[in-house]
């Protein structure tokens, strides 16, 4: 079916045509189970570092319910955390009500604290990375800042990191503006100027290409990725200065590159508008989104919750992701926590509400039990929470969450 519209405003017809390629991606269950957002992770992770930052670690509960707009939340900030009690400990002291992290929230920020201190090389590996890949040898801080939970960077790095390992980078800031602060290579690592793709192919002794995780029925997206992955890889160490714009050569090179970025990330996935504040640096095309899914073997897009995000196929199979950063692992944990707290509020919720019926006189059979439990996990009051706690699947995926880029 050819469905033809007629536009007077030619700005309109010019997003049309841009935007249009992005909603003829066929969606893929597991990889957008993948992408799926747990917005009640992100806002305990954000009432977490606001605790963190307090002093003694312990805020009153009417502070956090002033930062509530903060994050776009409504209601009492008290019923939120209680029904939370895995993760947060709420108490009443004098007509105050305070709140602070449990000692097993304490022991997972602590865990999660001792991975970075142990990854501290990873990190700064993955930044000299960035940098070697980059057109001058340097990243805008501000625009870094975008990637660094992507990239499992502590918000201390550029205290942490950059005065340490002087001998690989340093701060610079040649205009003077404080937004154009800048983070510059000081020396070339060629052990570190090995693509992920490389690195695969010397472990197999094959020649570097690109992997297509697609289903064999694709035969025609299949044709296509065989054809560009005929021609060699090109590394996105290279300099890209000899090669012509818009040629075969440079796109190899721009989606080797997308590939490196993508498989320095902790969930293998960034959104495209963040990647597309690196055009200059990194080279990037202005339509990234239409070079992104002429490859579908090799990125998936979505546009899950209107925000376009690119994710290495490679990178998951059903299960989820394949290989889980030390990172990723601890934040799981929390995500467990917080579940079972959850849960436990609900079981707590479920059977006063069932004696209350009792005190009415209310004799419950074993289906009116069924239907009062699902009347009661629609309630709208926690909508969002309960709709699978008792079921296996939907935790399941609760556990194998890929949290926010700004969480």
């Amino acid at each position: 079916m050819v469905v033809i519209m007629h536009f007077r405003n030619p700005r309109l017809v010019q997003y049309f045509v841009r935007n249009f390629s992005l909603w003829s991606m066929k969606k893929d269950p597991y990889l957008e189970s993948a992408l799926s957002k747990n917005r009640r992770w992100i806002v305990n992770n954000q009432i977490k570092n606001i605790i963190l930052r307090c002093p003694d670690q312990v805020a009153t509960v009417r502070f956090i319910q002033k930062k509530f707009k903060t994050l776009d939340l409504q209601g009492k900030a008290l019923n939120w955390l209680k029904k939370y009690p895995c993760c947060f400990q709420v108490y009443l002291q004098g007509d105050e009500y305070y709140c602070q992290l449990t000692k097993r929230m304490m022991g997972l920020v602590e865990e999660e604290e001792s991975v970075k201190d142990m990854q501290e090389y990873v990190f700064v590996e993955r930044l000299t990375k960035l940098l070697m890949m980059s057109s001058n040898k340097r990243l805008n801080v501000v625009k870094l800042n975008e990637l660094k939970r992507n990239l499992g960077f502590p918000d201390d790095y550029l205290i942490r990191l950059v005065p340490k390992y002087s001998d690989m980078f340093q701060i610079v800031n040649y205009s003077g503006r404080r937004s154009s602060m800048e983070i510059e290579l000081v020396s070339w690592n060629p052990d570190l100027a090995v693509s992920a793709i490389e690195a695969s192919a010397h472990k197999q002794g094959t020649e570097p290409c690109f992997t297509c995780s697609l289903p064999s029925t694709w035969v025609k997206s299949w044709e296509r990725f065989h054809e560009f992955n005929a021609t060699p890889y090109i590394s996105p160490y290279l300099d890209s200065k000899g090669l012509v714009e818009g040629s075969k050569e440079m796109e190899k090179r721009t989606v080797g590159l997308v590939h490196e970025l993508l498989s320095l990330t902790l969930w293998k996935k960034a959104s495209i508008a963040k990647l597309g504040h690196f055009q200059r640096e990194f080279f990037l095309p202005e339509k990234l989104n239409v070079l992104l899914l002429k490859h579908p073997g090799i990125f998936y897009v979505s546009n899950k919750y209107q925000i376009y995000t690119v994710l290495l196929r490679e990178g998951y199979n059903e299960q989820g992701l394949v290989d889980k950063d030390p990172l990723v692992v601890v934040k799981e944990k929390f995500g467990e926590l917080m579940q079972e707290g959850l849960h436990e509020y609900n079981r707590r919720r479920h059977l006063v509400n069932l004696e209350k019926k009792k005190k009415k006189g209310m004799v419950l059979g074993r289906p009116n039990e069924g239907k009062d439990r699902s009347s009661e996990m629609s309630n709208p009051d926690d909508q969002g929470d309960r709709g699978g706690l008792f079921d296996p699947e939907e935790r399941k995926r609760f556990y194998k969450v890929l949290f926010d880029d700004g969480a």
